[in-house]
């Protein structure tokens, strides 16, 4: 099936399909290869030279590195194939993550020279969890050192159970390297593909043991399904700078990677996947849609998880909706499967949903564990500086910015390299020079029991502020957040005067008696007051911080940092030196199995380990793995809540449960 322009009638169906690979494996050059192959670009960019079309911002052209997700679309026949190019660079994993939420299917890349990398088998770990269609794409056969059925033999033993070569090589590792896709209709490439599906295939399998040998129709069939449910994984060899093997990856993505199903009628649902503001010009977000239909001019609802644990909601209409894929101007609407850009809610952010919000969303997004704070060099750009950085967070919601002391921002950010890329954001785009502090782990405080202080306005007379402010803080559930309740009666305090004290309260939360945020607590208040034409919302944002933080302190809190929970695959002589380096980190470790086989481990004798550790050590562990395991570890780790900080008492009348008043 070969490539085709855009038709003049709209494709039957489309596929929103993610291209990951590890760094350099070359997926900005394939993305590049498929929509010139295409025809949707007249010339091939080039990651050198800096101008390729899925990298956008300039500091992603000047790195070499994709560093948020971009969207191009080309069609295949009748299917419109939307290519999301995700980054390969671990410490934009959120990104990765996020765009994996949206897809029905990915082409995950390998180098024929560098073979399978640590990087690879952690993207296929996760792709395979996650049950999405994947085929994969053996770069660089024209390199010098590219291996044919040997690395196929490496995917089998450290990537995949059942890799299915889909084409053959001829000239492999010479500027001649061609590769040729499997004809089915041929009887000996029928019954080679046969035999690797019958693998993972029991009728298959009936029908190559005992006969009769399945036709071209039922292999594909076979091939199809079994690709469909992630048993097995169609391998296609190429080049993505030289195009060969392109051709045979684009009819696999068609016609092997099956569409989402489409829910019919109800409220519209779906993702925020993606978010731009270049400086000074207009927000735009790409959605993906699951439910319900997308028209310009409606009005929606936007519900997203804040970085303290709650929930909040954005409204406003469409005044612009364009459908990727579809020519501009065209009056459809979006529908599901599709992914259009729209425009006209400057508030909206990466990770917003359509629909309420559920249980399993963001399931996957990592949060932040590191915190910096940020200053400019020249302190008169303190305020452009943080305007910046709010900006930037509202790309990333993974990438939190708040206030600090002195005119600084706290940022948040998931690690080092990220300090580079915002730096360097900062300096092109903005025009900032800025310094960073050396990063620290995030933790929470979380109250230890109950506390209660109040300002009375009675007694402090004329000299103090015109309001009066009573608080009791008290424990929460785990994962409830912050909680703000009254147990004064509504109506006794001016509107205004409510929205104040209740919008300080959550202000102050955020940074708690000790510099962490406070969550999974209950915040009331208890008494309130005021005087006729004398008080203001500005007397009680002023006095309801100092209260809060005295309650607090009478409530007690405690500290805590948050944890991963960890899986790492071992060969056998690795097991004692890998579990005592973990135990030293502070690990808990947890079952341990031995005699892994299939999915992302090397066979019989493997071990595979889980456990627990503090997210301060998840790179330290992650970094000793390949020394410690001869390249054969493979390391994957997730958020897993937090813990207690050892020894960390918190203080606070609290701790016995006891209210105490002022």
């Amino acid at each position: 099936m070969a490539p085709s322009h855009l038709p003049a009638r709209f494709p039957a169906h489309t596929l929103n399909i993610g291209i990951l690979a590890h760094v350099d494996a070359g997926k900005t050059s394939l993305t590049e290869r498929l929509l010139f192959d295409a025809g949707v670009i007249d010339r091939l960019g080039s990651v050198d030279a800096g101008d390729t079309r899925t990298d956008t911002g300039a500091l992603e052209r000047q790195r070499g590195i994709t560093i948020r997700s971009a969207v191009a679309s080309f069609t295949v026949g009748d299917v419109q194939i939307n290519l999301i190019d995700t980054p390969g660079h671990s410490d934009f994993i959120a990104e990765v993550e996020r765009a994996l939420g949206v897809l029905d299917g990915a082409v995950l890349l390998l180098s024929a020279v560098e073979g399978v990398q640590a990087r690879t088998r952690v993207l296929m770990k996760t792709l395979r969890r996650l049950r999405l269609p994947t085929l994969l794409f053996v770069n660089k056969i024209d390199r010098v050192g590219a291996r044919g059925e040997p690395l196929l033999a490496d995917i089998r033993r450290l990537l995949v159970p059942v890799p299915v070569a889909m084409t053959s090589v001829t000239g492999l590792g010479t500027p001649g390297a061609r590769a040729v896709p499997y004809d089915l209709r041929d009887k000996r490439a029928r019954n080679r593909v046969a035999e690797a599906v019958a693998e993972a295939d029991d009728a298959m399998l009936a029908r190559v043991v005992e006969g009769p040998p399945p036709s071209a129709q039922r292999v594909r069939a076979a091939l199809t399904a079994r690709t469909a449910d992630g048993s097995l994984h169609p391998v296609y060899f190429g080049s993505a700078l030289g195009g060969q093997g392109v051709g045979a990856l684009t009819e696999g993505m068609a016609g092997l990677i099956p569409p989402a199903p489409v829910a019919a009628g109800g409220p519209p649902r779906g993702t925020v996947f993606a978010v731009h503001q270049p400086p000074g010009g207009e927000r735009t977000a790409h959605v993906r849609l699951y439910e319900g239909v997308l028209r310009p001019r409606q009005q929606i609802t936007l519900h997203r998880r804040t970085a303290d644990g709650g929930r909040a909601a954005l409204r406003g209409r469409i005044t612009s909706l364009e459908v990727v894929g579809r020519p501009p101007g065209a009056p459809e609407p979006l529908t599901p499967g599709h992914i259009a850009v729209i425009r006209g809610l400057p508030g909206i952010r990466t990770g917003d949903r359509l629909g309420e919000l559920r249980d399993s969303d963001d399931a996957l997004f990592a949060s932040p564990t590191l915190e910096t704070v940020v200053r400019a060099h020249d302190p008169a750009h303190a305020a452009v500086l943080r305007a910046a950085l709010l900006a930037l967070a509202d790309q990333d919601p993974l990438l939190q910015a708040r206030p600090a002391d002195g005119g600084a921002t706290s940022v948040l950010l998931h690690g080092e390299v990220q300090k580079e890329i915002i730096a360097a954001t900062l300096h092109d785009e903005y025009g900032i020079a800025a310094h960073f502090t050396p990063s620290r782990v995030v933790c929470v405080e979380r109250p230890c029991g109950v506390g209660e202080a109040s300002y009375e306005i009675a007694k402090r007379g004329h000299s103090g502020h015109w309001a009066t402010v009573g608080l009791r803080v008290e424990p929460g559930a785990y994962g409830s957040g912050p909680v703000f309740a009254y147990e004064t009666e509504l109506g006794a305090l001016p509107h205004g005067f409510h929205q104040a004290i209740e919008e300080t309260v959550l202000a102050t939360l955020r940074q708690g008696p000790r510099g962490w945020a406070v969550t999974d607590c209950r915040v009331v208040l208890t008494r309130s007051g005021f005087v006729g034409p004398m008080s203001t919302a500005g007397d009680f944002r002023a006095v309801t911080p100092g209260v809060l933080l005295r309650a607090l302190r009478r409530a007690g809190t405690r500290r805590y940092e948050p944890y991963h929970a960890f899986e790492a695959e071992l060969p056998s002589d690795a097991l004692a030196a890998v579990t005592a380096r973990l135990a030293a980190l502070d690990a808990e470790l947890g079952e341990t199995t031995g005699g892994v086989t299939g999915g992302t481990t090397g066979g019989e004798g493997n071990w595979r380990v889980r456990g627990t550790l503090p997210a301060r050590h998840v790179r330290e562990a992650e970094g000793m793995l390949p020394g410690l395991t001869h390249g054969e570890g493979v390391w994957t780790s997730h958020p897993s809540g937090d813990r207690a900080v050892r020894g960390d008492a918190g203080g606070g009348d609290g701790a016995a449960q006891r209210s105490v008043r002022t």
